[in-house]
């Protein structure tokens, strides 16, 4: 099982901030050639973010490429596949016709984690990930360019909390994920500062459903890994659970710490397991 806790942003035209990021302890890092390179340092970047992945690596690698209409794309993934990126972030992806799109033009093993709620279009398209293709890790969203495309002032209200249309676009992200049996990956939260703040929304993705993170910043690592990570005590009481379950193997419904516990409870606590398993292996 693919370990996505904590995926860094690095830019691309940073080669001396890759190898610092290299060092951190993020489960992968998103070499970034889109938003966070202009138009003129793309082909350096393109160069620097294929010599980063030749060097020995100790994290996942991603690459966030240019959108399939950019007029970018060819030539980002002929300059980073040769050197074999663990991954490809698709920005503004609308479906599971995007990614089919872009795993038609990979070689190799690299696997595709969609950005999926850019566009207007991609609200309504959250559902048809499933069974698109096995390259497929899971499912992303942000609340920047989706604002931006129809208009809207902010994604946000005062006191930071997302609109109604975002919290909507977060939702069905998750759902997706889910739908397609791939990994839910929370976006990022701006404010890279705000070291409590993080944690709050961190673990408010956690709670909802939301196996990982992306960040922006390298003080914002420990904290989502923190967040995403099974305390010991959660996998002692998911143990236990599993553990009474196997015990009474014709029961559907047991009394497990004074309260009722039934099927779904049996299905979460086995998940946590995997994933702690993941995390110790």
């Amino acid at each position: 099982m693919t370990r996505l806790r904590s995926l860094l942003f690095v830019p691309g035209d940073r080669p001396e901030r890759m190898a610092k990021a290299a060092l951190l302890e993020a489960d992968a890092l998103i070499l970034d050639l889109e938003d966070s390179v202009t138009p003129a340092a793309k082909s350096a970047a393109r160069a620097a973010i294929a010599g980063f992945l030749a060097e020995p690596r100790r994290q996942m690698l991603f690459v966030r490429v240019n959108p399939l209409d950019s007029g970018l794309l060819d030539d980002d993934l002929a300059a980073v596949l040769p050197a074999r990126p663990d991954g490809i972030v698709l920005p503004k992806a609308e479906g599971g016709a995007s990614v089919a799109a872009l795993a038609a033009r990979l070689s190799g093993p690299a696997l595709i984690l969609p950005i999926a709620t850019e566009t207007p279009a991609a609200i309504f398209s959250m559902g048809s990930y499933v069974g698109v293709s096995e390259r497929l890790c899971g499912l992303t969203w942000g609340a920047e360019d989706l604002p931006a495309a129809i208009g809207a002032s902010s994604s946000r209200e005062a006191d930071g909390s997302y609109t109604a249309p975002y919290q909507l676009a977060r939702s069905l992200t998750l759902f997706g994920a889910h739908a397609a049996g791939v990994p839910a990956i929370e976006t990022v939260y701006p404010d890279f500062r705000d070291t409590e703040g993080l944690a709050a929304y961190a673990a408010r993705g956690r709670r909802d459903g939301f196996t990982g993170m992306m960040a922006i910043h390298p003080t914002q690592v420990p904290v989502i890994n923190a967040a995403f990570s099974p305390s010991e005590a959660e996998i002692a009481n998911a143990r236990a659970i599993v553990d009474l379950f196997a015990a009474n193997p014709g029961a559907g419904a047991l009394s497990f710490d004074g309260n009722m516990i039934d099927a779904p409870h049996l299905k979460a606590a086995q998940a946590l397991l995997v994933r702690a398993g993941s995390l110790s292996a």
